[in-house]
């Protein structure tokens, strides 16, 4: 059916809902302008705005197509007509397999147009098959039901199963096992023969490592704090954009045990500035998660938000999740959301312009990060310091030495060809986007940043804070592992500044954190007892360095706390920046526990609490109220 018949046929069944007391003339014509806006027919326009119920929409279509229509929660397909193989076709041509009558094939559609009769005469011949009208989204739960161990399990394996290599399904392999164990022998046995060699040479080398990781951060400021590495998409560029020109763009939204914050989370998402139409929200809830998945269906979301059920498998972690919904996604584009996550309501179509603007080589474009609750407490003003140095200073800094990008775990822009490509997330890495980041780089494909903010909610829980960042650092910790399995090839696919770049800010940040304590400890004893004299044990070029680090090294931290703050003009901020010694502190104790977790439980995913800010507390408690006296 033409495109000028098939708008016919929905301003029939607009008419039809008219009739039937469903809408009112306004809103009608109101649908009707905007489907001309936005490119879509009215279908798409009272759907997406949750105008219409899905249910109503199609049994009025069926009624005007004098098709019968089929709920197929109430009557489901057959299974046996179903196939693997074919459940990608289902989504995108709108149709599945339903009964066999009479020697046909009787086929649940959401339209009838050329392209069901093409593809059904292609399986079951010119007279081999008859339609029934259903919903998309009785489509979209049958093949969940229908494929759920499949899609599950190349959810759970894919990347495994292509590129075992890029995996973190193995912690360690045996190479990588068999190397440490002689190495950690080798070093027993010298510091029971040669003690006091040993523990120069250690210090020696430490130190040296320290005063390189100390300098590359230093470069990577200096370098990132004049440059402006932002695609700068203007207001007017947004305002340019035609709806009709914009694709469907898919939303991930993973959630487990978050019932209470996702009212805010909603209505975030609704106030995005993206045609209703061209939305495709996941909720990507786990099976046994019935709190949230109750909340979710009380909420009354529109038809463009829908519930992604995972099923029950380990590891159950965030990156699973994903790749379980990125099967049912339908955009050109996608993004991941958390679960207390406020984009600014432009942020789409920004990112819509930026990609068309980019080479095809750029993959991602990540929409900058920061905090509404940055005054909470201690905890939230040292992270809303540390998130400032990335975005303003360290990752300038990575793209201007042109090196893989360790990606934020949310508000990630990716082209979906590009993610389907590199076998999207793995579900075993617990920082799988740091890890995806190392991935495009080693592909070829670079990352972007859009001049778009996300604004979260900083962890100011610290029992919550340890969980999150000892997450982080063994999820780092194994990134590393896994691309140093052959170090060769790194080295060939990302360079040697690739390859300098991420010893440095993958594998050593984990690394000092784990010193840190080692350093302190022998400080504070040279300092206070006879026992450790580091400037009659250390050769004097040591001794020099290592000095240079505590003093030198810690004022940077602490001037670097300082920039960061003026920089975005938080000058209630800057005293701040002297407290920066202390949150490392923080941070070695989540290192122990990480590397403890990594031997003992390695995809193990440490869960954040959100919703514990007053500001999302006070946010939800309007909503509440605006809820109740409607």
């Amino acid at each position: 059916m033409p495109k000028g018949d098939q708008s016919a046929l929905h301003i029939k069944v607009g008419q039809r809902l008219l009739g039937k007391g469903l809408l009112t003339p306004d809103t009608l014509a109101a649908a009707m302008e905007e489907q001309d806006r936005w490119g879509s027919h009215l279908g798409h326009v009272l759907l997406g705005k949750g105008i219409v119920r899905p249910i109503d929409y199609f049994r009025t279509l069926a009624d005007v197509l004098r098709v019968p229509f089929v709920n197929l929660q109430v009557h489901p397909a057959d299974p046996s007509l179903c196939f693997y193989g074919d459940r990608n076709d289902y989504a995108s041509v709108g149709l599945i397999p339903w009964q066999r009558e009479s020697g046909r094939v009787i086929l649940a559609t959401t339209a009838v147009t050329p392209r069901q009769h093409e593809w059904a005469r292609s399986r079951f011949g010119r007279n081999g098959y008859a339609f029934v009208i259903t919903s998309p989204y009785d489509i979209f739960w049958q093949t969940q039901r229908l494929f759920r161990e499949e899609d599950s399990a190349q959810a759970l394996d894919a990347l495994y199963s292509r590129m075992p290599e890029h995996s973190a399904k193995i912690t360690m392999t045996v190479p990588q096992r068999n190397g440490l164990i002689a190495l950690g022998i080798l070093y027993l046995a010298l510091c029971v023969v040669r003690p006091g060699d040993v523990f120069v040479g250690t210090m020696a080398v430490l130190t040296v490592f320290y005063l390189v990781t100390f300098l590359f951060k230093f470069l990577l400021t200096w370098v990132g704090a004049n440059r402006n590495v932002d695609v700068q998409i203007s207001d007017g560029d947004v305002a340019a954009i035609r709806d009709q020109d914009l694709p469907v763009y898919t939303v991930l939204v993973p959630m487990y045990r978050e019932a209470s914050v996702l009212p805010l989370l909603v209505n975030s998402l609704k106030g995005l500035d993206y045609p209703a139409s061209k939305l495709d929200v996941k909720f990507i809830l786990e099976e046994d998660d019935e709190e949230t998945i109750a909340a979710a269906k009380e909420l009354g979301m529109p038809a463009s938000f829908e519930i992604v059920r995972v099923p029950h498998s380990e590891p159950k972690t965030k990156p699973k999740a994903c790749n379980y919904a990125l099967t049912f996604a339908r955009g050109e584009f996608a993004t991941i959301y958390d679960a207390e996550d406020m984009p600014e309501p432009d942020q789409l179509k920004k990112a819509v312009i930026a990609f068309r603007r980019s080479e095809s080589s750029v993959a991602c474009l990540q929409a900058r990060l920061n905090y509404f609750n940055r005054q909470d407490n201690w905890l939230t003003r040292m992270f809303t310091l540390e998130y400032s140095q990335w975005f303003d200073f360290l990752l300038p800094g990575l793209d201007w030495l042109k090196v893989p990008i360790p990606l934020g775990g949310t508000s990630n822009h990716f082209r979906v060809s590009v993610l389907r490509q590199v076998g999207a997330w793995d579900p075993y890495n617990v920082t799988e986007d740091a890890d995806l980041g190392v991935r495009f780089a080693q592909e070829g494909y670079t990352v972007g940043v859009i001049n778009s903010t996300t604004y979260e909610e900083a962890n100011g829980v610290l029992p919550s804070w340890i969980k999150q960042r000892s997450r982080w650092v063994k999820g780092y910790m194994q990134t590393w592992l896994v691309h140093m399995r052959h170090p060769y090839h790194l080295w060939q696919s990302i360079g040697p500044k690739g390859f300098l770049s991420f010893q440095l800010f993958v594998g050593g940040p984990p690394l000092v954190m784990l010193i840190n304590p080692f350093f302190w400890l022998v400080t504070i004893v040279s300092l206070t007892t006879n026992w450790i004299q580091l400037g009659d044990l250390l050769p004097e070029p040591v001794a020099f360095i290592a000095a240079f680090n505590l003093i030198v090294g810690n004022l940077f931290l602490v001037y670097f706390g300082i920039i960061a703050a003026l920089k975005r003009r938080y000058y209630d901020l800057v005293l701040q920046g002297i407290l920066q010694p202390f949150y490392w502190v923080l941070h070695s104790v989540a290192a122990y526990k990480a590397l403890w977790q990594l031997i003992t439980m390695p995809h193990y995913w440490e869960k954040t609490e959100h919703g514990t800010s007053l500001q999302t507390k006070h946010a939800l408690a309007q909503l509440g109220g605006a809820a109740n006296g409607k």
